[in-house]
């Protein structure tokens, strides 16, 4: 993968000059965001194939922690942006504009954030130029180069939340390395995970198949035609019924993380969560006779469970639910959770975005986390589980890919 880093520019005296002017003379300098400092970069790493493309880009504000960003940058050709994800994007001519979104416009000094794009072009792509960060030009010489590395064979992410499908053009199709490494953003994880080490039609190894309470038509099986990276994902076919339970279970031992995890999973499925109460990840909890802390669906949205008391995140109220999301149907979709065990706290993103009625605090909210917070909370998880069961008449087919759980967060 071609990375295309961009360089400061030697800027600071002239702002320096300017700032001496105005006080001298009286004049205020009107403050804006937080500029850039000396060893801002911005890292453009770009997959294209014909007429499309997405782009992961890196904002690194160097010396100087910045409050809130913007990052601009020029196309030299005619491509255009379609999507974005964790940032707001929009292109005007060939100056593409992103912005940061609530959750990450805070950048430490020394620290860096990622956003994503997506786009199409006609003519030809070609590297973009002209980096700026908070209007600190940031790219010394610019980038060079074209990128030649492919995407994967499944369409790219849409945008956080989806507003349109993934490009119709198709990436062309590659031979997996005979080496697979982790998936983007998770080496050293704990667990990271994109099951290109599967070899056989049933998950093994690092996984094994399990089936809680009592089995009968669920499957799980390594699929090599739906994946979101790689050649090879887990598809998981959850039968509608009580005694249709399957899963993956991970087996590594989870429990040397201590209390604080961040988990995030990539997961696509086919029917729309129904009313009956499903389960689509389990996690054993010690501190809670080993029964399950549950994620998964009711009433048409995403809820957590506990499996000791049922307690619920939300509240099935009208109120409660509307506060949480459905899992987006027939796209990949990036699920993130964070379970600190010593503080009984737990929180959700769905695409990046932290989702309100999935969040337990610490402070019982009614409609959210009243009932979660009926006794007192202090999970201890040992393990993960991937797959699916239905309480009631729900069935629905779902893959999992790219896999990780850590002590900080990963990120999509």
């Amino acid at each position: 993968m071609t990375i295309l880093r961009a360089r400061p520019a030697p800027i600071l005296a002239a702002v320096a000059a300017l700032a001496a002017t105005l006080a001298a003379t009286g004049t205020a300098l009107l403050a804006g965001p937080a500029a850039a400092a000396q060893g801002c970069r911005v890292d453009y790493t770009p997959n294209q194939w014909s007429g499309g493309f997405t782009a992961n880009v890196k904002v690194s504000p160097g010396d100087t922690a910045v409050s809130g960003w913007t990052v601009t940058w020029t196309y030299p050709g005619d491509q255009r942006v379609t999507n974005g994800w964790n940032a707001t994007v929009t292109q005007s001519g060939s100056t593409v504009t992103a912005r940061n979104v609530s959750y990450n416009g805070s950048i430490p000094a020394g620290g860096a954030t990622e956003f994503g794009v997506q786009g199409t072009f006609s003519a030809g792509g070609g590297a973009p130029t002209g980096f700026t960060l908070n209007g600190v030009p940031c790219n010394g010489a610019g980038p060079t180069g074209v990128p030649t590395t492919m995407v994967p064979t499944t369409a790219p992410p849409t945008s956080t939340p989806p507003t349109s499908t993934p490009p119709t053009s198709t990436p062309p199709t590659t031979a997996p390395p005979t080496t697979a490494p982790p998936p983007a953003g998770c080496a050293g994880a704990a667990l990271c995970d994109g099951f290109e080490n599967q070899t056989g039609s049933t998950p093994s190894g690092d996984w094994t198949v399990v089936n809680p309470d009592c089995s009968g038509a669920g499957t799980a099986t390594v699929d090599t035609s739906t994946t979101h990276s790689g050649s090879r994902a887990v598809r998981i076919n959850g039968a509608a019924g009580y005694c249709n339970h399957v899963f993956i279970r991970s087996t590594k031992n989870l429990g040397s993380l201590g209390s604080l995890r961040y988990g995030r999973i990539w997961v696509r499925h086919t029917t729309a969560q129904p009313t009956d109460h499903t389960t689509m990840m389990a996690m054993t909890d010690a501190a809670d006779g080993n029964k399950d802390l549950r994620m998964g669906g009711q009433n048409g949205a995403m809820q957590w469970n506990r499996a000791s008391d049922d307690a619920t995140l939300p509240e099935q109220s009208p109120a409660g639910v509307a506060q949480s999301l459905p899992l987006p149907t027939n796209r990949w979709a990036c699920l993130e959770f964070m379970v600190d065990g010593s503080a009984g706290q737990l929180r959700t993103w769905l695409d990046g975005v932290a989702v309100p009625g999935l969040t337990a605090d610490g402070v019982p909210t009614h409609d959210i986390d009243g009932q979660w917070y009926n006794r007192t909370w202090r999970p201890q998880l040992t393990d993960l589980k991937l797959g699916w069961e239905s309480y009631g008449g729900g069935s629905d087919t779902l893959w999992y890919d790219d896999v990780a759980v850590s002590s900080s967060r990963i990120g999509c």
